[in-house]
């Protein structure tokens, strides 16, 4: 009997493993990681569902400096109360969001326009009420 040559040896095990790679679908390209990407969305979704946020996947990103003085300030004199947070609105291109407690436990969203007037408002639940301890 004829002894197989060290290469035939090597090459037989990474053959095993590239077939079980690919019989269990280990690729990390195409339509696996698109399912992926889209389980990961839909948990990410459900969890800000289950906090009382926001469910798009469009990134809100903070305001910041003088746009972030003056968008409050604006909010704040329309609807007296806290500041709880300050963003670019993703829903409303070229508007700025900013998300006000009020004292009666309720917050409200106050929407500007980039001369920092208010232009719209969406009342919004006493989820977030709850901190006041």
């Amino acid at each position: 009997m004829r002894a197989l040559p060290p290469r035939a040896v090597l090459a037989a095990p990474a053959a095993v493993l590239m077939f079980a790679l690919v019989a269990c679908g280990g690729s990390d390209s195409g339509s696996d990681a698109k399912a992926a990407d889209t389980q990961q969305q839909a948990q990410s979704a459900g969890g800000a569902e289950a906090a009382g946020g926001d469910t798009d996947d469009k990134k809100e990103p903070p305001l910041t400096g003088d746009v972030k003085q003056k968008a409050e300030a604006a909010a704040l004199a329309a609807y007296p109360g806290t500041v709880l947070k300050s963003e670019e609105d993703a829903e409303k291109p070229g508007m700025y969001a900013v998300e006000v407690k009020q004292s009666d436990g309720s917050s409200i969203e106050v929407y500007l326009d980039k001369s920092f007037k208010v232009t719209d408002t969406k009342k919004e639940g006493t989820e977030e009420a709850d901190d006041a301890s």
